[in-house]
């Protein structure tokens, strides 16, 4: 083993703790995308093989190696996301890939398609983040506000659960309805009254 791969490999701890939160979830999202972009065209290509084969009734695709075809963002368009991007919260950028996977899963969309979709996630994620931004700050305000604005709301009644003149709606059926005669199989018991 070379001493060239151990002085770059301790040169990457450096490099990685230097990089910003947002620059690492800009990073870690235009991967995903990629990734994605990348699995998507390999679904398209073997679908189009298979749909070959069966129009065909021969495969063909081991004797000529055709140069695989990449669809690439425009630079608007990957600007746009990565603009995107770099505004979503690290906390938010796991939910916003498991998202983003869930809806490649159920649409199985053309490579084309893939980066609208991922948008369209991304914004998703940011209305959520606002919301949830908009409820902290209410909360807060709430919380921060002086308690001499609660006082009109404070109760001027006192309840004493142990007074007796408080009439119960237990007492009130209990004095209406006549005792109920036990069935046969059980013994009847009677508690002396006190008087």
């Amino acid at each position: 083993m070379s001493l060239i791969s151990w002085l770059r490999w301790n040169e990457a701890p450096s490099r990685l703790s230097s990089r910003s939160s947002a620059e690492m979830v800009l990073e870690t999202l235009m991967m995903e995308l990629a990734g994605q972009m990348r699995e998507a065209e390999r679904q398209q290509r073997e679908r189009s093989h298979a749909v070959r084969k069966i129009c065909t009734g021969v495969d063909y695709s081991w004797l000529a190696s055709t140069p695989r075809p990449t669809y690439d963002l425009s630079p608007g368009e990957r600007l746009q996301l990565e603009d995107v991007c770099a505004q979503i919260h690290p906390s938010y950028c796991g939910p916003a890939i498991l998202r983003f996977r869930q809806l490649l899963a159920e649409h199985e969309p053309q490579v084309q398609e893939v980066s609208r979709l991922f948008l369209s996630v991304l914004q998703e994620v940011l209305q959520r983040m606002k919301q949830e931004e908009e409820a902290h700050k209410l909360t807060r305000q709430w919380s921060l506000r002086p308690r001499s604005s609660l006082a009109p709301f404070k109760t001027r009644a006192r309840i004493s659960p142990f007074a007796s003149d408080i009439r119960t709606i237990s007492e009130d059926v209990e004095r209406v309805a006549p005792p109920l005669p036990r069935v046969w199989s059980m013994p009847e018991f009677h508690v002396p009254k006190a008087d």
